[in-house]
C-alpha cells in the first residue's frame, strides 16, 4: 500500500499487542522504520498508548453500541473500532467526522471492507448517544472499566490498599504526566541546563523534592536532543532519584547496583558520589549490560558493568559499603508508562516475592559489616514488597531497621510512594542495615 498512514502504523502495533509485546519496544520500532514527521510520531504514540491504557473502557463501550458480541467480533475490527472510539472521547484535535471517515477508511485499507458499514455505524451510533458512558454502580466494577484494569488487579490492590488509595493509582494511569531529568552535576549545574532548555524553547524547571532534578511537563524526543547527547542528563522518574538519596552513597563508597539495567540509578548512585568511588552495576543479559556501558560512557561515568546473576553469589564482587537491591517485579507502580500491566494475569507473577527474596539474600552477603541496603521495586503489591523485606529482617537477625523519607513525613523503614506523594510514578523503598562486628 506504500507508505502506510500513522492510523494504520497504530492498528498494526495494536494487533501485534494481541499476540503479546512490549508496547514501548514496539513502538519504538515502528517509529523508527516509519519516517514520520515529529507530529506523525506523536500522533501514533498518543493514540497507541491511549488505547492500550483505556482497553478494557473502549471494549466496555463497544460491547453496549454493538450488535454482535465482543468475541465474535474480528479482532482487527475490534481495534479499529477501539482506535475510533479513542479519539471521539479523548482527542479533542480530531473531529468527530475525521474519526469516523478515517476508521471507515482504515477498514477498507486493511483489507475489512465488509466490516466498513459496522465500523460507520457503532461509531455513529455512538456520537448519536451524546458520546456518553455509563459505568456500573458497583464501586470495584467501576473502578475497572472507568480506568481499564482488570477486576483481578483492581481487589488485589484494594485488599493491599484502601479503596482511596487504589482510585488515585488508576486515576494517575490515563492522566498525563511529567518527565523527570536527573542532572549530570559532574558536567552541568541545574541553572545552567535549564538555561540551556530554555534557549532551545525547551520549558523545563527546577523540581522542589530533591537536588539535580528538573521536570518538563512535555519532552519527546529526547534521544535527538543536543543536550542529551552531551551528556548533560539522563532521563529518571523522581521515585528512581529518591531511591538512590535514600540508599545515601558518599565519596569513595564502594556500592553494589544488583539489577542495575538500564543502568539509571546507577548513573545517580556515581554523580551523587562525585565521581569518586567503586559503583558495580550488573544484570544478567549481555545486551542489556551494554546498554549501562553506553549511557555511562554518554554521561562520562565510570562504571563497572557487568554480566552477574543476582540470584547466585559472586565470589568475586567485593564487600560494599551500600547496596542498591532493586529486584524484577510486576510494574504496578509504573502502569502509566506501561499500560499494558494493568490486564496481567496474577498467577503469571506469584512466583515473584521468592525470587525477589532469593535476591535480597544474596544481596546482603556482600554487606560490609555497618553496610546499607535498599531493597526496592517499581510495583505496589505487598507480597513482593513489604512482605519481602519483612521476612527477611525476620530470618536475618544480624540485620536491623533503618528509618527513611522522614522529611517527608514517612516513619519507619519502609515506604510505599503513590502517584499523588510527588506526581511520579508509583514505588517502594525499604532500607536495613547490616550489624558492627
Amino acid at each position: 500500500m506504500g507508505v502506510k498512514s500513522p492510523r494504520f502504523t497504530v492498528l498494526e502495533l495494536l494487533n501485534k499487542m494481541d499476540k503479546q509485546a512490549y508496547s514501548n519496544i514496539a513502538l519504538d520500532s515502528a517509529l523508527e522504520k516509519s519516517g514520520f514527521s515529529d507530529i506523525d510520531r506523536s500522533f501514533v504514540s498518543r493514540l497507541f498508548y491511549g488505547i492500550l491504557e483505556r482497553r478494557l473502557t473502549l471494549e466496555f463501550v463497544i460491547s453496549v453500541y454493538s450488535s454482535k458480541p465482543l468475541h465474535k467480533l474480528d479482532a482487527s475490527v475490534v481495534n479499529i473500532l477501539k482506535m475510533g472510539l479513542y479519539q471521539l472521547l479523548y482527542m479533542d484535535s480530531v473531529t468527530d467526522s475525521a474519526a469516523v471517515n478515517e476508521s471507515v477508511i482504515l477498514a477498507k485499507q486493511y483489507g475489512k471492507t465488509s466490516a466498513a458499514g459496522f465500523v460507520n455505524a457503532v461509531l455513529r451510533s455512538f456520537i448519536r448517544g451524546g458520546k456518553e458512558v455509563t459505568f456500573p454502580e458497583d464501586s470495584v466494577e467501576r473502578l475497572g472499566l472507568e480506568y481499564s484494569c482488570s477486576p483481578e488487579l483492581v481487589k488485589k490492590l484494594c485488599g493491599d490498599y484502601s479503596f482511596e488509595q487504589t482510585e488515585d493509582l488508576l486515576k494517575a494511569s490515563v492522566t498525563p504526566h511529567k518527565t523527570f531529568l536527573r542532572v549530570n552535576n559532574l558536567k552541568i549545574s541545574s541553572k545552567k541546563l535549564i538555561s540551556e532548555f530554555n534557549a532551545l524553547g525547551i520549558s523545563v524547571k527546577v523540581c522542589s523534592i530533591t537536588d539535580n532534578c528538573i521536570e518538563a511537563e512535555k519532552f519527546g524526543g529526547v534521544e535527538r536532543c543536543e543536550l542529551f547527547q552531551q551528556g548533560f542528563f539522563h532521563v529518571q522518574d523522581l521515585s528512581s532519584q529518591l531511591c538512590c538519596k535514600v540508599l545515601s552513597p558518599r565519596s569513595n563508597d564502594t556500592v553494589i547496583d544488583l539489577c542495575a539495567a538500564p543502568g539509571g540509578k546507577a548513573f545517580t548512585i556515581t554523580e551523587i558520589m562525585d565521581g569518586r568511588g567503586k559503583v558495580i552495576a550488573c544484570d544478567i543479559h549481555s545486551n542489556r549490560v551494554n546498554l549501562i556501558k553506553k549511557g555511562a560512557e554518554r554521561l562520562g561515568l565510570l562504571i563497572d558493568a557487568v554480566k552477574n546473576d543476582a540470584k547466585i553469589f559472586n565470589k568475586n564482587f567485593p564487600q560494599a559499603d551500600k547496596i542498591l537491591c532493586d529486584v524484577p517485579c510486576s510494574g504496578f507502580g509504573v502502569i502509566r508508562s506501561k499500560p499494558e500491566l494493568k490486564y496481567t494475569d496474577l498467577k503469571t507473577i506469584s512466583r515473584l516475592p521468592e525470587v525477589q527474596y532469593d535476591i535480597l539474600c544474596t544481596a546482603s552477603k556482600y554487606l560490609k559489616p555497618g553496610g546499607e541496603l535498599v531493597y526496592s521495586t517499581c510495583t505496589l503489591n505487598r507480597d513482593e514488597n513489604d512482605n519481602v523485606i519483612d521476612r527477611f529482617l525476620n530470618e536475618h537477625k544480624n540485620f536491623m531497621p533503618v528509618n527513611i523519607m522522614e522529611e517527608y513525613g514517612n516513619k519507619g523503614y519502609k515506604m510505599t510512594i503513590f502517584p499523588s506523594n510527588f506526581g511520579c510514578e508509583g514505588f517502594f523503598l525499604g532500607k536495613i542495615r547490616k550489624d558492627e562486628l
